[in-house]
């Protein structure tokens, strides 16, 4: 017997806080947090009153690189990001679930299928969407979407190892703002 993080009741929690209509910016990530009391079905997110995964420590930080001392980005002291969902970003992983102490366990068993088609669905449906893909695995998924009708951003992980290879600097988040500005949302 082992351990498949998220709970089965938030492996589609991403669907509950963000509906389609919502929808306005999209944050792929790759597969659920492996550890307890983290993955909660929101890609990058963990549950309350887990410490921040340093990947989320580098988004924090990057955010705040963007708009220092403003009341766009504040730090919070908690990597729970609900709050993001309910105002219109998705944040979906390729991949749903994950072996407890295992990342990448549950990788090529399925579940990219389904969100390849959650993908191309929204991409079908909606217009003025920010796909943002951040690292190597989320950078194949452009072949998804219509460049034309919709922004889509790419660079490097967030993870540790892999931050300054471009997400420490790609400034997507001001990037997004502006479109959506400039789109009149």
């Amino acid at each position: 017997m082992f351990t498949v993080y998220p709970s089965e009741e938030d492996v589609f929690s991403w669907t509950q806080y963000c509906t389609v209509d919502q929808t306005e910016v999209v944050i792929l990530g790759q597969d659920p947090y492996h550890g307890p009391f983290q993955a909660h079905g929101l890609s990058f997110s963990v549950l309350p009153g887990a410490p921040i995964p340093q990947r989320l420590k580098n988004i924090f930080k990057e955010l705040g690189e963007e708009y220092p001392a403003t009341t766009i980005f504040q730090q919070p002291s908690h990597g729970y990001l609900k709050g993001w969902a309910e105002q219109g970003v998705l944040m979906l992983n390729s991949v749903l679930t994950v072996r407890g102490g295992f990342a990448e366990s549950h990788k090529g068993q399925g579940w990219e299928q389904f969100t390849d088609a959650v993908l191309a669905y929204l991409n079908n449906i909606k217009n003025g969407l920010v796909f943002v893909l951040s690292g190597a695995d989320a950078q194949k998924k452009w072949r998804l979407f219509d460049n034309e009708r919709h922004l889509v951003l790419t660079s490097s992980h967030p993870s540790t190892q892999s931050a300054y290879k471009g997400f420490s600097t790609c400034r997507h988040f001001s990037q997004i703002n502006a479109y959506l500005q400039a789109n009149g949302k």
